[in-house]
């Protein structure tokens, strides 16, 4: 009977070097390459953000100065109505005025008539709201 020996031949030996070799290249190949492949995406990546990092910067500046230049005009315009009413309300209180010291007698006289109803309405919405309250 003849065993197989346990002794590796030189050429097979030499041949399972160059195979491991081989190996262990490619492995370094692959190993590059994905390294490549990975610092292209990241520099894509990096240029995309730049990108979008300058065109929403001057859109964010756009949109900052128009909101001022609207709430600027709101202020202006509640400024001018608030002159507006003022005077409104000047003109009124002169004509009131007037029409007092021209006529005090029936100023006086609306003032009660005025008064009185007034006075009315509340004495009925206090009395309705005893009747809904039962």
């Amino acid at each position: 009977m003849n065993f197989p020996s346990s002794k590796t031949s030189p050429d097979a030996m030499s041949g399972m070097r160059q195979n491991s070799d081989d190996v262990a290249q490619s492995t370094e190949r692959a190993a590059n390459a994905s390294r490549a492949y990975a610092n292209d995406a990241l520099d894509k990546a990096e240029s995309k953000v730049r990108e979008l990092r300058g065109s929403v910067d001057p859109m964010v500046d756009m949109l900052a100065t128009k909101a001022q230049k609207l709430a600027r005009q709101s202020m202006d315009m509640a400024a001018e109505a608030k002159d507006r009413a003022q005077q409104s309300l000047g003109r009124a209180a002169d004509v009131t005025q007037r029409y007092v010291s021209e006529q005090p007698v029936r100023s006086v006289l609306i003032a009660a008539a005025v008064g009185a109803g007034i006075a009315l309405l509340v004495s009925m919405a206090l009395s309705k709201g005893d009747r809904d309250s039962y």
